[in-house]
């Protein structure tokens, strides 16, 4: 990274929830945006809108519980946008069922797209951060990385293991100037609760808003660079888990 250009993100995720918020709040402090999700007509119409606001910003369509071919995809994408300076590993999926009734294939769901994914992207954006000497990677966790819920067994599982990975690549990166945080939010008012593979019923409004945790991440980024928030639990004040 130089002086002389702006700094570039790269959102997965990037079409609703978080992703899109955060894709907001950093296109508001002028920072280049790479997004991806595999919503092509939400990420044109985000990519389109946040242009106006003076940023370079570019979608990628790209289905990331593909796992085989993530690593690929990513670094094709960096070779069409140009050098990344923040990943912000966000996309997931919930699910919900007790262990004994979770089928294999929806258990590899879950891993896949939570875990497997978010690795893939930080195996293609780690070369480049190293030759640049630094970088910084937040992955966005969830609580249930640091507590079990019942009826969430695979959820938990999956984000058990990325924090796991987390805590692991940051003492890996760090001797590379590369920063990297866990971001651990509590219940989120996302449309993660409306698809299909989520069962559950919980008062929306209690929860964290999107924006809440797009400002957290963005505060993060803006740390000085010889700063790291290696840890960040962030739940509602209003008592939702």
């Amino acid at each position: 990274m130089t002086a002389q250009r702006k700094l570039r993100a790269l959102i997965t995720g990037a079409s609703s929830g978080i992703g899109r918020a955060t894709a907001e709040a950093f296109a508001k402090s002028g920072i280049d945006l790479a997004l991806v999700s595999r919503s092509h007509g939400l990420l044109e119409d985000l990519a389109q809108n946040l242009q106006r606001q003076g940023v370079e910003v570019k979608p990628f369509c790209i289905d990331l519980s593909q796992v085989g071919q993530v690593g690929t995809e990513i670094s094709q994408l960096m070779a069409d946008f140009g050098p990344i300076d923040i990943l912000i590993n966000n996309a997931g999926m919930g699910y919900t069922a007790e262990l004994l009734d979770t089928p294999l294939p929806d258990w590899q769901s879950v891993l896949d797209l939570n875990l497997t994914s978010p690795f893939q992207c930080i195996q293609a954006v780690i070369p480049q951060m190293r030759s640049q000497q630094q970088g910084t990677i937040i992955n966005v966790i969830s609580i249930a990385g640091q507590q079990a819920f019942p009826q969430w067994g695979a959820y938990c599982a999956s984000k058990f293991g990325f924090m796991g990975l987390t805590k692991a690549l940051a003492q890996e990166e760090r001797q590379h100037g590369i920063r990297v945080t866990a971001i651990c939010p509590g219940a989120v008012n996302t449309p993660l609760w409306d698809t299909p593979s989520v069962d559950a019923d919980f008062d929306r409004t209690a929860m964290l808003k999107p924006e809440d945790v797009a400002q957290s991440i963005l505060n993060i980024v803006q740390m000085p660079q010889n700063a790291v928030i290696e840890e960040l639990v962030l739940m509602p004040n209003a008592g939702a888990f």
